[in-house]
């Protein structure tokens, strides 16, 4: 159950969203639209350029009437600025935050455990699921202004898979309500909420759809049920590629398993072309992706690192047919303690779509890390890649993944 990996079901729309650009837009368009409910979950909310248009049409619709509810991530989100949350909840946001931090938070290794995901349903009948934040493209919270857009996506969906969505953010939301009753003392109240959070996941599972349309999944990642559903839908896609592996993947730390199912594709000639961050961002990502190349590197697969901007994207597709879409990194963070969700889909169309903006963006604005670069890379570099790579072994033994390298 842990490792289970959700059937394909057939009868979706698909409609790829690049950056926030399109994102918005799209997300604003079906909040306009609304006429019941729109939930929403996401690690970052910021309110500065173009993400605070989404933040005006939650207010809409509040006002409106309709159920708005957003769930944020205590860490991504650590607060609202004071006029946007008198704004929002006056016109009857429901607004929670999942686990919020204190100072010493960082010390404490259940802080780790984040809401990474980024989805939001309207009125059951449309769904969002990527790896994109509501933070505008060329904005940065710890950066700043950025000189070109962040490389990532979504996906607008229509279809079965919408229920499945809804379900998820309805577990979750009742599950959080549950920890504030309990803390509150309200015992029966928690245990009323409980017992709607197991009715919520106990539905029947959906009948197989024979509609038209693409087959897709939503796989999740969390610490309960779900704990490497996404990296063993990777690692299968991976071992059952025939012609090519193309990955864009933000904090590129795989573990031993799916390294070494690189290695085995690409020396079966399997074409494997990764296209990962070269824009400094974080110290421990950053730097403890580079160990990783060597091995992937003399195996035949082509790295290319994306500089115009920062890469935050979280994709593939394998073979021209398998594509995934979402939120969590192939980093120990996303596949051991965070709360994700991937779309995986089985369409020609979809598929050749992301391939086009993949490999353009590779030819374009990726540099190829060549072998002999790499091996010449200066001593100060190996320095911080040891760091980096200790500390991050070092959070993972605190956690009990000891097994992950």
């Amino acid at each position: 159950m842990a490792h289970r990996i959700p059937p394909l079901r057939s009868g979706h729309v698909l409609d790829l969203l690049q950056g926030s650009r399109d994102y918005f837009p799209a997300l604003v368009d079906a909040i306009d639209a609304a006429h019941g409910e729109v939930w929403l979950e996401t690690y970052i909310f910021d309110f500065t350029g173009a993400s605070a248009e989404v933040a005006w049409a939650l207010e809409r619709a509040a006002r409106r009437g309709l159920d708005v509810r957003v769930v944020v991530d205590g860490f991504g989100t650590p607060a609202v600025p004071p006029e946007w949350r008198l704004r929002l909840l006056g016109a009857g946001v429901r607004w929670r935050t999942f686990a919020p931090t204190g100072p010493l938070s960082v010390l404490s290794p259940s802080s780790w455990r984040r809401l990474h995901r980024k989805l939001c349903v309207v009125d059951g009948e449309t769904g969002f699921c990527g790896g994109v934040n509501v933070l505008d493209d060329l904005h940065d919270p710890n950066h700043g202004a950025l000189p070109a857009p962040r490389f990532d996506f979504a996906v607008r969906v229509t279809g079965p898979l919408v229920q499945e969505m809804r379900t998820t953010m309805l577990t979750l939301w009742q599950r959080m309500r549950t920890f504030q009753d309990l803390r509150h003392g309200d015992l029966g109240g928690a245990l009323a909420t409980i017992r709607g959070t197991r009715a919520a996941r106990e539905q029947p599972p959906p009948r197989p759809s024979s509609l038209p349309g693409a087959r897709a999944a939503l796989v999740l990642r969390d610490n309960l049920r779900f704990r490497g559903a996404i990296e063993r839908s990777y690692r299968r896609a991976i071992g059952r590629a025939r012609e090519e592996i193309i990955i864009a993947n933000a904090y590129f730390v795989p573990g031993r398993k799916m390294r070494q199912a690189l290695v085995t594709a690409a020396r079966r000639g399997v074409r494997v072309v990764l296209l990962l961050q070269g824009r400094y961002e974080y110290f421990m990502q950053y730097y403890a992706a580079r160990p990783i190349y060597g091995a992937l590197l003399r195996a035949g697969v082509d790295i290319h690192e994306y500089s115009p901007s920062f890469l935050h994207a979280k994709v593939a597709v394998i073979d021209g047919r398998w594509a995934t879409v979402g939120s969590s990194n192939l980093d120990p963070l996303s596949l051991l303690l965070a709360r994700e969700a991937n779309l995986l889909v089985d369409d020609a169309a979809f598929a050749a779509g992301l391939r086009t903006r993949l490999l353009d963006a590779v030819q374009h604005e990726g540099h190829p890390m060549l072998a002999a670069h790499y091996e010449r890379r200066p001593l100060r570099e190996r320095v911080f890649e040891y760091i980096a790579l200790g500390v991050m072994r070092l959070a993972l033994a605190v956690q009990g993944k000891r097994r992950y390298w």
